[in-house]
């Protein structure tokens, strides 16, 4: 009876699991078609717009719409390709991430129910009941974003219906355009009835490079201008096809014309054109004028930096340590990179450290002129007091043509100059020792007004007037490199001081400022009996003794020097001032005056002794000069090589036969040969200046062909022709002019100096 129920229940344990089986795999697959219909979806609206595309601009090549195509079936196989891997083991496991009733254990649908354990049996079941439950409205349960594809391919929709609203863009690539083309006479002349063969329709088109951002186009005239590197396309047609083909002389070059497939009678050419040339066309015994092109050459960019100067020294006081760079970069046909390169230098001495940075201006770049801007943070850099940099930009276009601008220095100013112990005997110092104190008043100034506010008043006075008796012992420290040396104590005030003067009475003795300054004041009257032996004598000498304490006989620094200290002093004072009564801002910037004096007179009174260094010995020269030795002189001996005058015989043989032929000689089949030697120099000039050379050019080549021809040679053609080759003649040496004959007042005066 047991082996029955447990048969019955294997079973209906395998019965379960299979319709749990089935359930996993209706919502794998349930999952892999929404998945794959928002990868249609996209690749769906991708289509009609690349389709849009092609009904919008026609000119576009069928290749590119393949590639597209390509293109797109590439992104939905990249896009469909994670279905592949998607089996039930990944379904289960996506379910339990989904579904907390399903308790991680979807995946014991997937194992044999005969190798479960007992509870694994009952878990497999619940398993089956709570997947049966939620795939009673639909296997939809692994979840799918929508949205996002939803939005793009509305996008892509909306793109495409504008394309196709809109009316198609009918603009075509640049054909080849006929332009006008003068040609001579055919030699030999055919019989009358006959058709002469000759090029009757000459096409131009030009198509310069892709970096020059320039469509292809058709030059309305023979001569025309292109830039550098383009491909110039020459497409003639004939009506004689008995003859050979045409032929095109470009500069040096003889190139025979292509057929063109699929057109009787049609021939090509095509030319990359790197310089300037002249060009004509032949083609049964017909030669056309000669046509310039100008070719353009692609220039390198211009940088011109307008800021800032080439040499910039930052303060150190009163001025943020921070340099702008504004500068503007122009370009014929587009600009791709620009970047600021900096070279920083740190140290002094033999222990100089340089440092390159390089920063990328390339954004601010959009065609071909463009500004560029960038700002110097010193600090940022690592740059410390003393320290400097240089910097300089460079450009380059769209061609690989780089430049770039002249090295621009920034230097940081130095505040402390240590001098090193090898510098102690090279000059005498004789600026005070005492630069320091000032800045450091400055910085516990700025500190105090940082920490006012936590702090009480009576903290603020009481540091306020320390801060004063500071400025107040600097003060008195420089004073004395003026002569005030009438203070023996610290904070004493002078007896001419300006505090002194303010006060309406003598104010009383401190601790700061003692009862007894022990200097020769003024001494209240005292007995004969306590005088002093020598007073009398001290008297008489008084006038003639240099007084310490007098300022004015303090003369050891220079007038400017002293004014300069003056001017510390009275700073320094109106900064105590202020500080003793806690006006700390308003003593501030008095503070920063007097160090910035201090620092122009620290620079102005250095004095600098030249080094000893190697002293050469004498010239050779020197030591045989006026002795009468020969032995080794020479004369000395210039050669140079003078290129002998250009006498350009072809030119001067053409002249001679205009000349000639003016006066009724006739002319000679040889004489055409003498005219073609011409037109090659002539052709030479006109490459360069084919304004002033191309009309006479085209005259000489109807003179030939008349010479050749036998018919009387073009009267309208001698003069131009005359004239520019005489334009191109060497100009003659300048002859001596001839002393004017003396008058007869001349010849009487130099009879009179005769006598």
């Amino acid at each position: 009876m047991s082996k029955v129920v447990e048969r019955a229940s294997e079973t209906s344990l395998l019965a379960t699991q299979g319709r749990a089986v089935a359930q996993l795999q209706a919502v794998k697959q349930s999952y892999i078609r929404r998945y794959a219909g928002t990868g249609l979806l996209l690749l769906l609206a991708a289509g009609i717009l690349v389709a849009a595309l092609g009904h919008h601009w026609p000119a576009i090549k069928t290749i590119w719409l393949a590639l597209a195509a390509l293109g797109l079936l590439a992104a939905a196989a990249w896009w469909l390709w994670p279905m592949r891997q998607l089996n039930q083991a990944e379904a289960a496991r996506r379910l339990d991430r989904e579904f907390t009733e399903l308790q991680d254990s979807t995946g014991l649908i997937l194992q044999d129910p005969a190798g479960l354990s007992f509870l694994s049996q009952l878990q497999l079941r619940r398993v089956a009941r709570e997947l049966e439950q939620l795939t009673a409205e639909g296997p939809a349960l692994l979840p799918v974003s929508f949205r996002k594809p939803l939005i793009v391919s509305a996008g892509l929709f909306l793109s495409a219906a504008a394309l196709f609203l809109l009316p198609p863009n009918q603009s075509k690539p640049a054909q080849p355009t006929a332009v006008a083309m003068r040609f001579s006479a055919p030699t030999p002349i055919p019989a009358a009835g006959q058709t002469p063969p000759r090029i009757t329709e000459t096409q131009l088109l030009v198509t310069p490079l892709a970096y020059t951002h320039q469509s292809a186009f058709a030059p309305s005239q023979a001569s025309f201008q292109c830039p550098q590197g383009a491909r110039v396309r020459w497409q003639v047609r004939v009506n004689g096809s008995s003859q050979p083909a045409p032929e095109m002389e470009l500069g040096q070059r003889r190139l025979r014309l292509q057929p063109v497939a699929g057109l009787a009678g049609s021939f090509f050419t095509e030319q990359t054109l790197n310089t300037s040339t002249l060009y004509r066309l032949r083609y049964a015994g017909t030669v056309s004028d000669d046509y310039a092109i100008d070719v353009r050459p692609d220039q390198a960019p211009v940088l011109r930096i307008i800021t800032p100067k080439p040499y910039t020294l930052v303060n150190a006081i009163g001025q943020r340590p921070e340099v702008p760079i504004r500068a503007s970069v122009r370009d014929d046909y587009g600009l791709s990179h620009a970047e600021l390169v900096i070279t920083v230098a740190q140290g002094q001495g033999e222990a100089v450290k340089f440092r390159e940075l390089r920063r990328d201006l390339s954004a601010g770049l959009g065609g071909a002129q463009a500004s560029l801007n960038s700002l110097l943070n010193l600090p940022k850099l690592g740059l410390t007091y003393g320290d400097e940099l240089y910097f300089y930009l460079t450009a380059r276009d769209n061609n690989g043509h780089r430049s770039r601008t002249d090295s621009y220095l920034v230097q940081w100013q130095d505040t402390a100059v240590a001098d090193s112990p090898s510098d102690m005997g090279m000059g005498v110092k004789v600026a005070p020792a005492y630069f320091r104190s000032e800045r450091q008043i400055i910085i516990d100034t700025e500190k105090l007004l940082a920490e006012k506010a936590r702090l009480d008043a009576a903290t603020v006075a009481s540091r306020a007037n320390a801060l004063g008796f500071d400025q107040q012992t600097l003060r008195l420290r420089y004073g004395k490199f003026l002569g005030e040396e009438s203070e023996a104590g610290i904070g004493a005030e002078a007896p001419h001081s300006p505090i002194a003067e303010d006060e309406d009475a003598p104010a009383a003795p401190t601790a700061e400022a003692p009862e007894h300054d022990e200097h020769d004041h003024a001494a209240p009257p005292v007995s004969p009996s306590k005088a002093s032996p020598t007073a009398e004598t001290d008297a008489l000498m008084d006038p003639y003794i240099h007084k310490h304490d007098d300022a004015e006989t303090a003369d050891f620094l220079e007038p400017a020097i002293k004014t300069k200290l003056h001017a510390v002093l009275d700073q320094m004072w109106a900064a105590e001032l202020r500080l003793r009564t806690g006006q700390l801002k308003a003593a501030l910037p008095y503070e920063y005056r007097a160090l910035r004096l201090l620092k122009e007179v620290q620079q102005q009174t250095r004095v600098f002794v030249k080094k000893a260094g190697f002293t050469p010995p004498p010239m050779p020269e020197a030591t045989l000069r006026l002795t009468g030795e020969l032995a080794g002189a020479a004369v000395p001996h210039r050669q140079q090589h003078l290129s002998a005058p250009v006498t350009q015989p072809a030119v001067r043989n053409a002249l001679r036969w205009l000349a000639a032929s003016e006066n009724g000689q006739p002319a000679r089949s040889a004489d055409a040969v003498l005219l073609d030697q011409a037109g090659a120099v002539l052709a030479g000039a006109a490459q360069e200046r084919p304004g002033r050379y191309l009309p006479a050019l085209r005259a000489l080549r109807q003179l030939v062909a008349d010479v050749r021809a036998g018919r009387p040679a073009c009267a309208g053609c001698r003069a131009p022709v005359a004239s520019a080759l005489t334009d191109m003649l060497a100009p003659p040496a300048p002859a001596p002019a001839a002393l004017p004959a003396p008058d007869r007042l001349a010849r009487r005066y130099f009879q009179e100096l005769s006598r």
